[in-house]
Formats: structure tokens, C-alpha cells, sequence
């Protein structure tokens, strides 16, 4: 797994105010913490963290911070506004060899499914799954391959296994599928529709000529 630098400055427990003025200076609050010590509040620049939270692989933190010894890290939890969908908050969880660490994974395809080649349409719901593991073997990624795939074929959480990390999510979570296009499923209700319409004017054109004899 690839390791980046993410320096961070320490800072107090501040009021909403303090903490809104920090995010205007493109600095997004956060708080480092280890199983055998206390939570430490610091900073980040927001381009820095972006670099952990917006990719496509998993990366190991080498955290710095003045005045403590570099360590080893993870991005924990990260909150987001609503509104503008920018990092408000987030968590940094340190690692401790031997300790098991659960975090999420980026989901990585592979392949083209079969059901696609016959006009299918992939759908992947799952872009990220929780894992369970020690830190030496966090995945930089989960690669599925999904060639094998049919229309009305899906791969769920119950049907992945790996050997180095446990997927925490619920068995019947769909990960990814591929159906049948939007657009069929509407033609064939049409058409339906339209022999119905058909056969109940023809119906009522044979009362009609029924009634006038």
C-alpha cells in the first residue's frame, strides 16, 4: 500500500466560530487518536487531506505533527457538509503493529461482462466496502472481475472471500449487477399496452355492430 506524507498542526478545542474561520483558511479540523492514548485535536490543510479521501486506493497516512514522533496512520471517518459536500471533520486513527484496523477499501472493476457485450448496463452501487485487518495487510484496493457477468447477474458481499481481510458489510449487499436496459423494459410494457388498446377497440367495434342488427 502506497504511503504519503500528511502534516498536521496541533490546535485547542475551539468554539463553532473558531472552527468555521479555520475551514475559510482551507484548514479542516480533525482529531488523531491511538488505542493507548489520548485524543489529540489538530489540522490539515484541505488539499493535503483531499488526497486520501478523493482516490481510488487506500493510502497509509505518515503522519507528522510538531512536536510528537512521526507515526503511521489512517483516515478513520471523514464528515461532509450536506449542502456543499466539502470535509468538515475528520478522524485519524493510528496503527499499532498487531492490531486489527477496520476501515474502508475502494472497490476496482475489472473486465467486461458479458451482459454488457448483449446491451446490458453495468451498475456498481458499492464503490467502497469496510474491511477488517491487521495493518500489514491493507489492500490498496478490492478488485472485482465482472466478465462473467449476465444481464440479471450480480455480485454481492456474501459471494467475496479473501485470505488477508474480512468484509464487514451485511452478506446481501449488492456490490455490483448488470440489467436489462431502462428503455427495453418500457418498449415491451408499450407494446403491451398498445394490443390491449388494439383488442378493446376491436371489442367494441363488434358490440357495436351487434347492436346495430
Amino acid at each position: 500500500m502506497a504511503e504519503l506524507t500528511l502534516k498536521a498542526e496541533k490546535r485547542e478545542v475551539s468554539t463553532q466560530a473558531a472552527l468555521k474561520q479555520l475551514r475559510k483558511d482551507a484548514k479542516i479540523p480533525g482529531i488523531y487518536y491511538t488505542s493507548d492514548s489520548a485524543p489529540l485535536p489538530i489540522s490539515v490543510e484541505e488539499k493535503e487531506l483531499n488526497k486520501f479521501v478523493y482516490t481510488k486506493e487506500a493510502h497509509i497516512a505518515l503522519f507528522e505533527v510538531e512536536g510528537l514522533k512521526s507515526a503511521r496512520a489512517i483516515v478513520k471517518e471523514v464528515q461532509f457538509d450536506p449542502l456543499t459536500d466539502k470535509i468538515v471533520h475528520f478522524d485519524l486513527q493510528g496503527m499499532t503493529v498487531g492490531q486489527t484496523l477496520q476501515l474502508e477499501i475502494p472497490v476496482s472493476l475489472e473486465g467486461q461482462p458479458v451482459g454488457v457485450r448483449e446491451g446490458g448496463v453495468l451498475q456498481q452501487f458499492m464503490h467502497k466496502l469496510e474491511v477488517e485487518c491487521l495493518p500489514k495487510n491493507i489492500p490498496d484496493q478490492i478488485t472485482l472481475d465482472v466478465s462473467e457477468l449476465k444481464i440479471g447477474d450480480s455480485i454481492l458481499v456474501r459471494d467475496l472471500s479473501f485470505d488477508d481481510f474480512k468484509i464487514l458489510n451485511a452478506d446481501t449487499v449488492t456490490v455490483v449487477s448488470v440489467v436489462k436496459p431502462r428503455g427495453a423494459e418500457e418498449g415491451t410494457t408499450s407494446a403491451e399496452e398498445g394490443e390491449e388498446i388494439e383488442g378493446s377497440a376491436e371489442d367494441a367495434s363488434q358490440t357495436e355492430e351487434s347492436s346495430e342488427e
